[in-house]
C-alpha cells in the first residue's frame, strides 16, 4: 500500500491523498476484481497513463445469490499487490461490516457506495477506522446526459 497517514479528526483534499496537485482526479479499475493478472495489467496500464488511483472490487453485492460476489479476500491482496507495485492509491468499496477490517487491511481508501450511503451503522464503523473514506454516490447530470461521480471525504 501507499503509504497513508491518518490523523484523527484530520481532513484531506482528494488531491493531497492521491499526491497530485491539481485538475481532475482519477480513479479506475474495474468493478471487480476476477484475477492477478487482470490487476496487474490494469495499475500498469492505468500507471502509464496518469491514473492516480486503483480501484476494485473484491466483495460484490449483487441481486442474485449465483452472480460472481467477487474474490473476497484473494481479490484484495490482488488489489494490494498491484498498487504496490504500480505505485498506485488503492481503493475498495466496503459493502458490510464483517468485511471492514479486512479491507481496510489491504486497501489505502476505503469507498462507500450509493447502495450504502443510508446504512448509518457501516458508516459508523467505517469512521473508527481512521482509514481515508470516499463517499460516492451517483449524479445524472440532465443537461449533459451523463453520469458522473461525486465524492466526499469524511472524518
Amino acid at each position: 500500500m501507499v503509504p497513508l497517514i491518518v490523523e484523527k479528526d484530520s481532513f484531506q483534499s482528494i488531491h493531497e491523498i492521491f499526491h497530485q496537485e491539481g485538475g481532475p482526479v482519477f480513479i479506475a479499475g474495474p468493478c471487480a476484481v476476477e484475477s492477478k493478472d487482470q490487476m496487474t495489467q490494469v495499475a500498469q496500464y492505468l500507471g502509464e497513463l496518469g491514473v492516480r488511483g486503483l480501484r476494485g472490487g473484491a466483495y460484490k453485492p449483487r441481486s442474485s445469490p449465483y452472480s460472481f460476489q467477487g474474490l473476497g479476500q484473494k481479490g484484495l491482496q490482488h488489489l494490494e499487490e498491484a498498487g504496490c507495485a504500480s505505485g498506485l492509491v488503492t481503493v475498495s468499496e466496503i459493502v458490510d461490516g464483517r468485511y471492514l477490517d479486512q479491507v481496510a487491511k489491504h486497501v489505502d481508501v476505503l469507498q462507500v457506495g450509493a447502495r450504502n450511503m443510508s446504512n448509518f451503522e457501516l458508516l459508523k464503523l467505517v469512521g473508527q477506522t481512521h482509514k481515508r473514506v470516499d463517499l460516492f454516490n451517483q449524479v445524472w447530470l440532465k443537461d449533459h446526459n451523463i453520469r458522473t461521480g461525486v465524492s466526499a471525504s469524511v472524518k
